[in-house]
């Protein structure tokens, strides 16, 4: 048993649990909590409710007991440009800290975690890291793709129909059949956004049965993996096996080459970190840009690609191709151990069968991973860009700063026509401090590619961005606003340089001329309080994981 009881704490809680119908013999079981995130506001949790009798079944048969408990799982779709925003990125920490208590409150012996969507993923992990007991992950499968008059939608289509419904550009009866349509299923957004990225690291990292991030939820397959979750939980709890047992530094290396390999999510540099951290290993983002260099980027869905989605993935051969092609050309560890296995068994023997959706390493679509790290005088420690998502023609960009204190000003403001093409639009007071909170910068980019502005303008933030975003859009600018980093001193006219493959983002102005406009400088103060409130007192710089366990 992992836990030690002493015979009065174990009759006390077995008192509690017999008011539940548990039996005497029953409770002597290990107890495997199922972790469970379904809740009715949550397209990518909602699947779980047809899972959770199987679940426990399984458990029951392989001789433990499982009791399920919830956990929050929220969907940053839901508060999309609204101040709810603020909450996502720290609710990452706070599920963190839930399946901590869950787990060391109520003693458990193992954990099931079922989770699907951007924050909820990694904040379980970071937990699961913490606790360190037998633990598993199952994720909720991929939505399908949405349809309307015959082109591919998803989530973020219906922001970018907004932008051109209203400037009228699009009809209302588009834009609102554009919006019913867009997310025709439950599962997880099936484009390569956060998402999907996380249910990968969770396969990646060797917590999830291999085949379960890129299997469309609710099927047959899906089922079965479940049924494979649930047993495995119950080898390990017998067998004692933890994650940091299995799990180490080469795991999170294989993560970022398989998201370099793919063109993941930019909010990945945010949330690896934040997981290894809490396992005691160090992972800053020149580790991410220092893969880059090596690993070829060899599989294009949306937004990397106009029309491919997880639906063309999955037929490919999805992630366990993905690893196939890695394997072959030596791209990736392959003495890095999950709880399900090797690498070498998480390829399942796979290789693509659709070499336009996933290509070979050899005859890749860019030599370099998907993402890449800048540095300069506007990002001393670094900022990131999904360079995937941008034509090669703009990797290399100049123009005159037009600088927003918040995203909803440059929302307005694009939809206004006050930005014009070969502006850089600076938006800072949005990063883990200054919002606090980090929300997306999605919306505002979502209005850029509405316009069709995508190959026009650029932006520089200090707030992040959807997995989901397109066009030439940098982010997590590091120190941010708040923290008197240089980007709270750009002004309007000033001229940015962006050059993505020298790793550089730099402004026309001096250091001396810096230290002028520092003089007598505050930060912008936004309201906050409560968890924000406290997220903003405790939380380290996005370079740093944006979170509020990194300096305990």
């Amino acid at each position: 048993m992992i836990r030690q009881w002493n015979e009065e704490s174990l009759d006390h809680r077995n008192a509690l649990l017999y008011a539940m119908g548990v039996t005497e013999d029953d409770a002597k079981r290990p107890v495997i909590g199922i972790i469970n995130s379904w809740n009715e506001m949550n397209p990518g949790h909602f699947p779980f409710k047809d899972v959770i009798a199987e679940l426990k079944q399984e458990i029951y048969d392989a001789g433990a007991l499982a009791l399920e408990l919830p956990a929050s799982g929220i969907c940053d779709g839901i508060c999309s440009n609204t101040p709810g925003d603020r909450y996502t990125l720290p609710a990452r920490d706070l599920v963190s800290t839930e399946v901590e208590t869950l787990a060391e409150l109520n003693m458990l012996e193992g954990m099931l975690l079922l989770s699907t969507c951007d924050k909820v993923v990694p904040g379980m992990i970071m937990g699961a890291m913490q606790v360190n007991i037998p633990t598993v992950m199952f994720t909720g499968g991929y939505m399908a793709a949405g349809h309307y008059n015959g082109e591919m939608l998803t989530l973020t289509h219906t922001k970018q129909a907004y932008a051109a419904y209203m400037g009228g550009q699009m009809s209302q009866q588009d834009y609102k059949g554009i919006v019913r349509n867009a997310c025709p299923t439950p599962g997880a957004c099936p484009f390569m956004g956060t998402a999907n990225t996380m249910c990968a690291t969770a396969e990646i990292l060797g917590l999830s049965p291999f085949g379960n991030a890129s299997v469309r939820s609710q099927t047959e397959e899906w089922h079965k993996l479940a049924k494979e979750a649930a047993r495995k939980i119950v080898e390990l709890v017998r067998e004692q096996v933890r994650p940091l047992d299995r799990i180490t530094k080469d795991n999170f290396e294989n993560v970022v080459r398989y998201m370099m390999a793919t063109g993941g999510s930019t909010n990945s540099i945010l949330h690896i970190p934040a997981m290894a951290h809490m396992a005691g290993i160090d992972i800053d983002p020149k580790f991410f840009d220092d893969i880059s260099a090596v690993v070829p980027w060899i599989s294009a869905i949306y937004p990397n690609h106009k029309t491919y989605t997880m639906e063309e993935f999955d037929r490919a051969g999805g992630l366990n191709a993905v690893v196939g092609e890695m394997l072959a050309s030596g791209k990736i560890i392959v003495t890095a151990k999950g709880m399900f296995g090797t690498v070498d068994d998480m390829a399942l023997g796979r290789r693509s069968t659709d070499l336009d959706v996933i290509h070979t390493c050899d005859e890749p679509i860019n030599a370099h991973g998907g993402l890449a790290v800048l540095k300069g005088n506007i990002a001393p420690e670094s900022c990131i860009v999904k360079f995937a998502a941008i034509p090669r023609g703009l990797w290399s960009y100049s123009g005159p700063a037009k600088v927003y204190e918040s995203q909803d000003d440059a929302w307005h403001a694009m939809l206004d026509d006050e930005i014009v093409a070969g502006d850089v639009v600076v938006i800072r007071y949005e990063g883990p401090k200054g919002s606090p909170g980090m929300p997306h910068m999605e919306t505002f980019m979502a209005a850029v590619l509405g316009k069709k502005m995508g190959s026009t303008i650029a932006l520089v933030s200090d707030g992040r961005f959807s997995g989901a975003t397109g066009g030439l859009a940098i982010g997590h600018v590091s120190p941010e606003a708040f923290d008197g980093g240089p980007i709270a001193f750009i002004r309007n006219g000033d001229m940015i340089h962006i050059d993505i493959e020298h790793r550089s983002l730099m402004v026309e102005v001096s250091e001396q001329e810096f230290e002028k406009r520092r003089h007598g400088w505050q930060p912008i103060v936004k309201p906050a309080s409560g968890y924000l409130a406290l997220y903003r007192k405790m939380t380290s710089s996005a370079h740093r994981g944006a979170s509020i366990y990194w300096d305990l």
